[in-house]
């Protein structure tokens, strides 16, 4: 049976936008298969994910920190966060709705708006709305103008763990007025556990289920053009050793793409992405009523190869370069500025928008 129990993760954190200082909450939701999902109230954050291997060890999954300082660090590279008010890119921070040109904030190198600016969703402390016997729901109302965006947006994240190891997040946002919301949750897997790092990564296989790629720039800003994936290194439609893939990329950056994903009309959901980790016998699945996903393999993280100082993390972890990856279901990116991209409830107007997400972990025996 589906259990939640709450505690105190932190005291003294000030909300960015009251300004007062607040306990920082987190819930633990449990099911007889011992696994386990933490989220705490600073982001709507998942800061931890337990389940077996094969052989019954338990580990965690998710990479994150230990306390408040590290996910308040600049280091944090948005560890399990809720992200908003518009998640990955919008190009020159600008866009047109309604006739008229909107400027948001830019937070990156002052060229572009990433993950919602310099305060975004994952900075908010989200309110509590409800503690059930499996989850948790928890909102955060955005004020009109902050980061730049018209409307006021109430956004709603509720986390729920099934008995067969099944995560669902269902993310909802209102606006008193036209303006985009595309939300999106950032964990970083590794199979093998947090602390496996690279070594761990480059064992696992990989899925995805996507007909193409959004074509980027340098700066990983859309140009508008879907790029097939058919003969190329992104056709991963077939599951791929993912060691091999990052081996073969030129340049060797690693992935950090939108993937297009292939929907079997008339239903509203689609598998999305299988990744495996054939040592420990961990599977993870992902299914999304969703456009698009972000596939990244943690390519920003400190390359300790080259003497940068790996990111401090949860039980004495080192994070580095592909220690990880993220399977970021979203819009995709930019689209307020693209209008030959697939935006549905993304379209700026009134009333709800609904982001529905299921991540499976299961051991194969």
């Amino acid at each position: 049976m589906v259990h939640v129990t709450e505690d105190v993760f932190a005291t003294g954190a000030v909300n960015p936008f009251t300004k007062q200082t607040e306990p920082i909450r987190r819930f633990t939701l449990s099911n007889g298969s011992r696994m386990s999902v933490q989220v705490i109230t600073l982001g709507a954050t998942i800061t931890s994910v337990k389940t077996e291997d094969a052989r019954g060890q338990l580990d965690d999954v998710t990479l994150g920190f230990d306390d408040l300082e590290g996910y308040q660090s600049e280091k944090n590279p948005y560890f399990g966060a809720t992200i908003g008010r518009v998640c990955n890119r919008v190009a020159n921070g600008r866009f047109r709705l309604d006739g008229e040109v909107v400027e948001v904030s830019k937070n990156r190198d002052n060229k572009f708006q990433l993950h919602g600016g310099f305060v975004g969703f994952d900075k908010a402390h989200w309110d509590v709305v409800s503690v059930r016997q499996d989850g948790v729901t928890l909102s955060h109302t955005n004020p009109d103008g902050h980061e730049g965006y018209p409307g006021k947006v109430t956004a709603t994240v509720n986390f729920t763990l099934s008995e067969d190891n099944c995560l669902h997040v269902r993310m909802m946002a209102e606006s008193d007025k036209p303006t985009p919301v595309n939300l999106t949750n950032h964990s970083y897997f590794n199979l093998a556990g947090h602390k496996a790092g690279a070594n761990g990564l480059y064992e696992h296989t990989i899925e995805i289920n996507a007909y193409g790629i959004t074509e980027t720039d340098k700066d990983s800003i859309p140009t508008g053009k879907i790029t097939l994936v058919d003969g190329t290194f992104f056709d991963l439609r077939v599951p791929n050793n993912l060691g091999e893939r990052l081996k073969q990329l030129q340049p060797a950056r690693g992935y950090d793409d939108n993937f297009c994903v292939e929907f079997d009309p008339p239903q509203p959901f689609s598998k999305v992405a299988r990744a495996t980790h054939p040592p420990s016998g961990r599977w993870l699945e992902v299914v999304s009523n969703q456009p698009g996903v972000q596939f990244y393999t943690a390519n920003f993280m400190p390359d300790v190869e080259r003497g940068e100082a790996a990111i401090p993390g949860k039980s004495g972890a080192a994070y580095a370069k592909h220690g990880a990856f993220c399977l970021e279901t979203q819009k995709f990116p930019d689209s307020v500025n693209h209008s030959n991209f697939p935006i549905d409830d993304l379209a700026p107007r009134r009333g709800p928008t609904t982001t529905k997400s299921s991540t499976s972990l299961g051991v194969s025996q």
